[in-house]
């Protein structure tokens, strides 16, 4: 299990474990195992006692953790939008640490029938779950046209979402699209300026691929639940890659920390003031040089950490 082993490179690998303080008897969940680099790196700081649960909904990732053999690990095929089911499932009460690493994984990226990528052409699929759900070509073929706009628009922050819909609505009309090359023509014959270095294709990628899979829906869901979890200096870290992600994740751990807000004159004594539930740790942790220049894919990477710091 060590990390060298595995075909992906864990983005901020040793700054997130750091991050999650680990008691070698306690109980901790990755929520999104990957390729298990992080769930590796935890097993080492745990003893006999302690206790790793892993999730993610990648049939792949899934069957990577089920290979492991060590009595402390856990791997359930489930997305970390079920993390209470999952607790309640397997009798747990509580935990000392989660961690969450969003986004896409490099396995998912580079496996070209995963449709995932622009750079190959592949079947246009997109999901993160391959058991079940629907294909970015069967929502492609259907999807209304102001609906589209707005996924474009709105996940991929793309100022041409308007274009690009109506030239996929009028494209469909003469044959599917199927495949990601075809997106990705069609995309680059209607955005005619994009930030250098970048395919016109990108946002309109990343946007379709947060819709079909709920990532923003998910995270934003998962958030409380994670603080409802935690054992008092119990540790949770974040883990974005884009922009929306990471507004999720900065305005909850903020709003937590702060507490419930009272109107302005109300006569109460400071000990009487409602406390948050999180401590904000440190700032936002981005990679390093050394390894950007190992692995250019964290370059987007930003780690938000927090602890519980009630008791309720």
């Amino acid at each position: 299990m060590s990390e060298g082993s595995l075909a992906h490179t864990t983005v901020l690998l040793n700054e997130a474990v750091e991050a999650l303080a680990i008691r070698p008897d306690g109980i901790y969940v990755d929520g999104t195992f990957g390729r298990g680099g992080h769930s590796a790196r935890i097993l080492e700081r745990l003893g006999g006692n302690g206790r790793l649960i892993a999730l993610d909904k990648d049939p792949a990732a899934v069957a990577v953790g089920d290979q492991w053999r060590d009595a402390r690990f856990s791997m359930v095929h489930r997305g970390f939008a079920h993390l209470a089911d999952v607790l309640r499932e397997l009798g747990v009460q509580k935990v000392d640490g989660i961690l969450l690493d969003l986004g896409v994984s490099s396995p998912q990226l580079d496996e070209a029938a995963r449709g995932f990528s622009f750079r190959f052409d592949a079947p246009l699929d997109m999901r993160m779950d391959t058991s079940s759900g629907m294909t970015a070509a069967q929502w492609l073929a259907t999807v209304d046209e102001g609906l589209l706009t707005e996924v474009i628009r709105d996940y991929g922050e793309e100022r041409f979402a308007k274009q690009i819909a109506r030239a996929v609505v009028a494209a469909r009309a003469i044959q599917p699209i199927d495949t990601t090359r075809q997106l990705v023509e069609l995309v680059g014959k209607t955005v005619r300026t994009r930030e250098a270095g970048q395919n016109p294709a990108t946002r309109t990628f990343q946007a379709i691929r947060i819709y079909l899979n709920q990532e923003l829906e998910e995270l934003a869901r998962v958030l409380p639940e994670c603080v409802t979890f935690l054992n008092a200096g119990g540790r949770m870290a974040v883990i974005s890659f884009h922009s929306l992600e990471d507004r999720i994740v900065k305005h909850f751990m903020r709003d937590m920390a702060e507490g419930d807000k009272l109107p302005r004159g109300v006569p109460i004594r400071a000990s009487e003031v409602p406390q948050g539930r999180l401590r904000l740790i440190g700032k936002a942790v981005r990679a390093g040089e050394a390894e950007l220049r190992a692995n250019p894919r964290a370059r987007s990477a930003v780690m938000r950490v927090a602890e519980r710091c009630d008791v309720a």
